[in-house]
């Protein structure tokens, strides 16, 4: 029989990792890097669930076989070319039937192959609890300012010899504004969004600064899990500022594409009544006009200005010019080396 396993990070670096469950399940959320190979399609996964319910396991197994023994050599072919090699490790939602059945087939076929006890339940588990008492590997530089100040794009670009950037938005799928979807699709589940996390913050490790924007608990609506907002809140804080010439280029530059015309004009009309008649009519205008650099000017200085960071209850350890991005990396890095960030250094 197949060794079980419990589940240990290192497994997503050494193994080829291969989910059993169906589709919908692997959508929703899935071990960082794990194919999907299922045993059962959503659709027989739920007859076999009714069988079991209705008729009881006896039947529901007996089904589960007529089903699923015609594409077993097929499941092992494709295990095997995926893996090249490597070690394989084969999951089900919770350590059951489906990847012990996988995982035997496997064996027998002469590959080496373990079953993740406690399966994608298990997992769940640790991410859950990683961010419930959220300690992060090596200290938090958490990025704060205007909207346009370019603070996503910095980050993405940081040397990755001496930086762990993780870009929360882009994870998210969603800019955290009201304008946050537009050319964005946040179809992902909040499991699927704790895991990519979760995952960004292992990659991290511990040698270098991770530099984080700073957000709202809320972007569109994925949540921050556990306790990671408040860990944000007490770490180095910087705050970034560009001119406001510079911050409409980087707003229009992001925005000014055809394809998000109908989305903007959606997500204008959701801000109507905080923006008044007049300012929206204006905005409208522009927008139909398709003057997407007086809309965002206009968006910046009546709204997103007005709207963030009104009161800021804090004192940055530094103040960043993100005119330049090169430079205001060599600034961080400054900041970093004279151990001036809440005099946490490397």
């Amino acid at each position: 029989m197949p060794e079980i396993i419990s589940f240990i990070p290192s497994l997503l670096d050494t193994h080829c990792i291969v989910d059993v469950r169906t589709p919908l399940e692997y959508v929703e959320d899935h071990l960082p890097g794990a194919i999907n190979v299922p045993i059962l399609s959503n659709e027989e996964r739920a007859e076999i669930g009714t069988i079991h319910k209705q008729i009881g396991p006896q039947q529901a197994r007996l089904r589960g076989l007529e089903l699923t023994c015609g594409r077993f050599a097929a499941m092992v072919r494709e295990i095997a070319e995926k893996a090249a090699g490597r070690p394989i490790v084969v999951y089900c939602w919770r350590g059951g039937l489906r990847s012990r059945s996988v995982a035997v087939l496997v064996e027998t076929s002469g590959y080496h192959v373990c079953q993740l006890q406690g399966g994608y339940k298990a997992f769940r588990g640790e991410v859950i609890k990683f961010f419930e008492n959220f300690t992060p590997p090596a200290p938090l530089i958490v990025m704060h300012g205007m909207t346009g100040t370019g603070k996503t794009t910095f980050i993405n670009g940081l040397d990755p010899q001496k930086w762990s950037g993780i870009d929360l938005e882009g994870l998210a799928c969603h800019r955290g504004s009201v304008f946050g979807h537009v050319g964005l699709d946040q179809s992902l589940s909040q499991k699927r969004f704790d895991t990519l996390l979760w995952d960004a913050f292992r990659r991290a490790g511990t040698e270098r600064p991770i530099v984080i924007e700073g957000e709202s608990q809320r972007i569109g609506r994925i949540l921050l899990p556990g306790n990671l907002y408040s860990v944000m809140a007490a770490s180095c804080k910087v705050w970034c500022h560009a001119s406001l010439e510079t911050r409409i280029q980087r707003l229009t530059a992001e925005y000014a594409h055809h394809e998000y015309r109908q989305p903007m004009f959606s997500a204008l009309e959701r801000i109507r009544k905080k923006l008044g008649g007049q300012l929206h009519g204006e905005l409208l205008e522009m927008l139909e006009k398709w003057d997407v650099e007086g809309a965002c000017r206009g968006l910046i200085q009546h709204y997103y200005d007005k709207l963030y960071y009104k009161n800021r209850d804090w004192t940055p350890a530094m103040e960043l010019d993100m005119e330049n991005f090169s430079l205001a990396e060599q600034s961080l890095e400054s900041l970093w080396s004279n151990g001036s960030c809440l005099g946490m250094k490397a």
